[in-house]
């Protein structure tokens, strides 16, 4: 008898333990976060005037937006870019915590001229990647990008948002 007991205890326990697991057990859904075209973006040459490249941007200008920027993301279109919109103009410095792809990344100043280049950032590097001036805006556009559009310092950038 004291056999019986003893099994039926363990078997008891057995099945109280499985299914606290699967009671405690979370699920993790995550959003996909996706491109929301919020203005217009136009990089010239600063000795020609010419149009290098228009382009759709979403603009980060308060504290989440411009902490989080494009973390979590897989990818951006080659058309599409991030603007960051601070409210003064001073030295800054960006880091690719969490962006999962390289990207270069555009120091701009109050004036709208291009300030410097951080080429290629790496993704997910924690590595801080500072203006070399005072910067009041900051774009975001893919890896290689420009290079291929040939953007130099002392270009210019022209933006706007979209209307609501």
């Amino acid at each position: 008898m004291k056999r019986i007991f003893i099994s039926a205890s363990l078997i008891a326990a057995f099945l109280l333990s499985t299914s606290c697991k699967e009671k405690t057990e979370e699920v993790v859904l995550t959003k996909k976060v996706v491109f929301t075209k919020e203005g217009s973006l136009i990089l010239k040459k600063a000795t020609s005037d010419s149009t290098l490249v228009s382009l759709d941007i979403e603009i980060a200008d308060d504290e989440y937006q411009t902490q989080t920027g494009l973390m979590y993301r897989q990818s951006m279109l080659d058309s599409e870019a991030m603007l960051f919109v601070f409210n003064e103009e001073e030295p800054r410095a960006f880091y690719m915590k969490n962006t999962e792809f390289p990207l270069d990344i555009i120091f701009i100043d109050s004036e709208n001229t291009i300030v410097s280049i951080q080429k290629n950032a790496k993704p997910l590097d924690k590595t801080s990647l500072p203006s070399e001036g005072p910067a009041q805006y900051v774009l975001e556009v893919n890896a290689g990008l420009t290079d291929l559009w040939n953007l130099q310092k002392g270009d210019v950038v022209e933006w706007n948002k979209v209307s609501e």
